[in-house]
């Protein structure tokens, strides 16, 4: 709103000043300090009414270290997380901008699935919360939201660049294509519908989801929104539910989570920056480089509700808060058309993920065979197997921070390592 505000303000009246506001740079960095502050003053006086209406959840006897203290301690802190990364982009983004309208839609409803499980613990005082297959059902929902728009919306297209030479090459019509000079060197770009991603350490190596319905014979092309949809909902209900999982101690999802979205800023700028997407020789994206606010106002909510979740917690962010993250994360990966990098870039949310699942299956497996449940961790996800070592759980979550941060790196040069 304040973008759309002091551009016209400096379009019309030509008032000195409020041209820094076309700079992504500069409401990046704003977005940056809003959410903070959001995070900072209304974090506060949202943890002193959940307190007072009593929102706390209720903690299992795992026979862990440190739960007595942290019985009574109010959850749905969520709606921190949702408010520092809403009104900033709110505010300073360009709310015409497609990418910028998915994304909020993504927030609210990956945030109103979270708000319904932990309405439904607290005041229904039912410990399981929203039923897993209407859980997933909301998920799906979002997963066609997120799939369907990006398919079919005229939009979301990335650019083709030729030089002369490939033009004369490809024998393509000029009249066709859009002329622009960048860094000295005349480029013609062409704007096309994709369905392309790309594949990390390798160059010029992008794939084409519809290629997969080959494999069903000639005229199945015409069904690639169908499996571009359905990857889509797989990517966004793993992620999610990865970083629900890895929410289970003070600090690491909001910590690891901010990393990440550090990362996927990181992406969005570059990808959605002709003159840099040239350099580095990766897609271009028209207008993704909105999202570079999106992502700035995503990682200082996650660094400040750390100020109240970080050891010892004074509010756990809930359902509202972990799968809100893990879907916007998910989102953001396969926007930027990186969703290939997130077992990388996710290692954490992946690994954990993986834990609970091989030590469910094992347990299942040595049951049947022997009788008896045999696990693999001393308890999952694995955060929990490395308190039961005797580990503080400050000491594990800057550790599980430390890996995120070499995951990140890791990430971020596969633009040039390919």
């Amino acid at each position: 709103m304040l973008y759309h505000l002091f551009t016209y303000l400096h379009q019309k009246y030509h008032i000195s000043g409020l041209g820094v506001w076309q700079y992504l740079t500069f409401r990046m960095a704003l977005a940056v300090i809003f959410s903070l502050l959001i995070s900072a003053v209304f974090g506060k006086r949202l943890i002193n009414a959940l307190h007072r209406m009593q929102v706390s959840e209720t903690i299992r006897d795992l026979g862990l270290a440190g739960e007595e203290k942290k019985r009574g301690t109010p959850t749905m802190g969520g709606l921190i997380i949702i408010g520092a990364i809403l009104i900033p982009t709110l505010l300073l983004a360009r709310l015409t901008n497609v990418y910028v309208l998915l994304m909020i839609a993504v927030t609210v409803l990956c945030g109103l699935i979270g708000f319904i499980d932990d309405y439904i613990k607290v005041f229904k005082k039912d410990k399981a919360g929203l039923a897993g297959r209407y859980k997933i059902l909301g998920q799906i929902i979002v997963g066609l939201v997120v799939g369907l728009t990006l398919y079919f919306n005229k939009a979301v297209v990335v650019t083709n660049h030729y030089t002369l030479k490939e033009v004369a090459a490809l024998n393509l019509d000029t009249t066709k294509l859009t002329g622009k000079t960048i860094a000295g060197e005349r480029l013609f770009m062409q704007n096309i519908k994709s369905t392309e991603t790309t594949i990390p350490f390798f160059k010029n190596s992008e794939f084409d989801y519809c290629s997969i319905t080959s494999i069903f014979g000639e005229g199945a092309s015409k069904y690639c929104w169908i499996v571009y949809v359905l990857i889509v909902i797989f990517i966004i209900t793993a992620v999610s539910n990865g970083a629900n999982i890895t929410d289970g101690i003070d600090g690491l999802a909001a910590g690891t989570s901010g990393i990440i979205g550090i990362t996927l800023g990181v992406f969005a700028f570059v990808s959605g920056n002709v003159i840099i997407a040239k350099y580095l020789n990766i897609m271009y994206i028209p207008y993704l480089g909105e999202l570079f606010v999106f992502a700035g106002a995503f990682v200082g909510a996650c660094i400040g509700f750390l100020w109240y979740n970080s050891y010892p917690a004074q509010v756990f962010m809930g359902d509202t808060g972990s799968l809100t993250i893990g879907g916007i994360i998910a989102a953001l990966a396969i926007i930027v058309r990186k969703e290939l990098l997130i077992p990388i870039m996710c290692g954490i949310f992946m690994v954990e993920t993986m834990s609970v699942m091989l030590q469910v299956a094992y347990f299942k497996y040595t049951k049947k065979k022997y009788g008896e449940g045999r696990r693999i961790f001393l308890m999952s996800p694995i955060h929990h197997h490395y308190q039961k070592k005797g580990f503080h759980e400050a000491k594990i979550v800057t550790r599980f921070w430390i890996i995120g941060i070499i995951l990140a790196v890791l990430t971020v040069i596969t633009l040039k390592i390919r």
